[in-house]
């Protein structure tokens, strides 16, 4: 409607390279710093002769200076410089004098969201926001949208989220958009309703979902027995039929070699970057069926855990000790060993209409059509992809290579609900060890059995239990006054 000011947060925005940090997030209140920059130019004028021996002239500057005061008062700016600091605090965006050039996919959207949010518009607009954001920053956010004035409207797969924010939601199948009152976990329930009535055979989407619900209403005791019940059954995990298995899950996660009970073990590990200490005297064992999550905040060292367990970077002390009989698959974010001349199918498939997985064969285009490729997209060149894209087939490569431990980076990041769900599944029927980065809380919650967790100040703790559980260790051990600062909320808008 006329009148409304609209904000759009894109999954790749656009923001001039030539510029910094501060100057892209200065964008989002430039009105303000027009009428600050004006209100300056008038004060300097103050001291012109050819001002203040003119009478009316004196008088002219004086009245603009008061509206201008007024102005600045009613847009509380004389504190301007605190809230774009509680913004890109909060937002931890890279250094204010950064050149975008240099940025990151992710550092570039936290600058834009940083930017739309200070503009304050009617309508928000939010294409997966929560995405390369920290749990501390997402902790934030909801805050923010939570008593936000105008009117939010968020794509995303971020299910926390949408438990947290959401008042309404709209489902688009079949190209009818469906709309639900309530947050994600209300969704859930009534979609479920919705299905048992529409069809007597449930379809696997549809057993899967209600396995999710089931996961929901089985409250924090229910979750933490049947993830103990993981850590025990190892040898149950790896004799299951894979064909039952297969017709079972839509995403089905072949079991690779048998697993010792030396998986993974950090011994002693520190590593510095410059003059940042990341972790000091690091250690933990990882169990052979366990599903260990890595949280912390962004440049923590998550990543380069990864690559010191795959042997690309080495510990400043101490080692991390591979089991002889750990066979490593790795998703990375750099997706390096995709060929960008190849097409989707070729890369996945090396030309194979039939691909051995699990002791048998399958059909590679039907096993890579579960990870949202359709037929004729599976004949795109991967030198076409988005970054989203990239990321689904990388996933769906290394699942195929029947490691037995699995480290994955950052796995859920541009992934729909439905594929979240089956991933999820996937990994809690996985006979062997995952390792995975993310800051999707709704999917560790469901997957995890082990956090590995980064508390700050180069801390690193290692829990055993789910991720509301860890969540509720840290609060009695670390206490009210001891949680990190940005995790205290500063109101943006006053």
């Amino acid at each position: 409607s006329p009148g409304y000011k609209v904000g759009y947060l894109e999954q790749e925005p656009v923001l001039d390279d030539s510029k910094t940090v501060l100057d892209i997030v200065k964008e989002g209140v430039a009105e303000t710093v027009a009428i600050l920059d004006e209100y300056n130019k008038i004060n300097d004028m103050f001291g012109l002769p050819e001002v203040y021996e003119d009478a009316d002239k004196m008088q002219k500057l004086m009245d603009k200076q008061a509206a201008l005061q007024d102005q600045i008062d009613a847009a509380n700016a004389w504190e301007l410089d605190t809230k774009l600091e509680i913004a890109m605090d909060a937002l931890r965006t890279p250094d204010p004098e950064k050149k975008i050039e240099v940025l990151s996919g992710g550092e570039r959207r936290r600058v834009a969201l940083c930017r739309l949010l200070l503009q304050e518009p009617d309508i928000l607009l939010l294409d997966e926001p929560t995405n390369h954001l920290d749990a501390e920053s997402v902790h934030w956010l909801e805050h923010h949208l939570a008593t936000y004035k105008g009117t939010v409207i968020a794509v995303t797969h971020d299910r926390y989220f949408l438990d947290n924010v959401a008042g309404w939601i709209l489902e688009l199948d079949r190209g009818e958009g469906i709309p639900w009152k309530g947050n994600y976990s209300s969704w859930l329930d009534q979609k479920s309703k919705r299905l048992a009535q529409e069809s007597k055979q449930a379809s696997k989407r549809q057993k899967t979902l209600e396995r999710e619900l089931e996961w929901v209403r089985q409250g924090a005791k229910g979750r933490q027995t049947k993830q103990k019940a993981r850590l025990k059954n190892y040898d149950k995990l790896l004799s299951q039929d894979q064909k039952q298995l297969d017709e079972k899950l839509e995403i089905y996660i072949p079991n690779g070699p048998r697993l010792g009970t030396n998986v993974i073990e950090a011994i002693g590990v520190s590593k510095a970057y410059d003059d940042k200490l990341l972790y000091d005297d690091l250690n933990f064992k990882l169990p052979q069926a366990g599903i260990v999550g890595i949280i912390g905040p962004n440049g923590a060292g998550k990543t380069t855990i990864f690559k010191m367990i795959m042997g690309e970077i080495t510990p400043d002390k101490g080692e991390f000790k591979v089991g002889e009989t750990a066979k490593l698959a790795y998703v990375d974010q750099s997706h390096s060993n995709i060929d960008s001349n190849k097409t989707i199918w070729e890369n996945f498939s090396d030309g194979q209409e039939l691909i051995l997985m699990g002791g048998r064969q399958v059909n590679s285009r039907a096993y890579l059509s579960r990870f949202n490729f359709s037929g004729s997209e599976q004949n795109k060149k991967v030198n076409m992809l988005s970054g989203g894209e990239r990321n689904r087939l990388h996933l769906a490569m290394t699942l195929k290579e029947e490691g037995n431990v699995l480290l994955l980076d950052e796995p859920t990041n541009d992934l729909d609900v439905n594929t979240l769900r089956a991933l999820e599944e996937g990994l809690e029927n996985f006979a062997g060890c995952a390792v995975i980065i993310s800051h999707d809380r709704w999917f560790l919650d469901r997957v995890c059995t082990h956090i590995l967790a980064f508390e700050g100040n180069s801390q690193v703790y290692f829990f055993e239990g789910s991720f509301s559980e860890y969540e509720e260790n840290k609060k009695k051990r670390l206490g009210a006054d001891l949680t990190p600062k940005r995790l205290k909320y500063k109101k943006l808008i006053r």
